[in-house]
């Protein structure tokens, strides 16, 4: 059950890390979020397969932690690619 306020609270920072990294625009508002939620699902889920508490401080912090990481990597990178692939678009129809 404890598994939901980890999902929720990973979704909202993954918010806050779109809204934190520059070039927003770029990329889908929904992408962050999805990835920051999907880490912190994985990393709960195996963190309790290796015998973490719900009351362990490590559980959250690899949960949240790895979320807002992973997340913030993801984010950077597609918008990197997408300034790239769109640099090179518009060179090869010369614009």
């Amino acid at each position: 059950m404890y598994i939901l306020l980890a999902l929720i609270a990973a979704c909202v920072l993954g918010v806050a890390v779109h809204y934190a990294l520059p070039h927003r625009a770029v990329r889908g508002v929904a992408l962050v979020p999805a990835i920051a939620t999907a880490v912190a699902a994985a990393a709960y889920t195996l963190g309790q397969w290796a015998g973490l508490k719900e009351s362990s401080v490590w559980l959250w912090l690899i949960a949240l932690g790895g979320a807002v990481v992973v997340s913030a990597v993801a984010g950077a990178l597609v918008t990197s690619v997408r300034h790239h692939g769109d640099a090179v678009h518009r060179a090869a129809l010369g614009i």
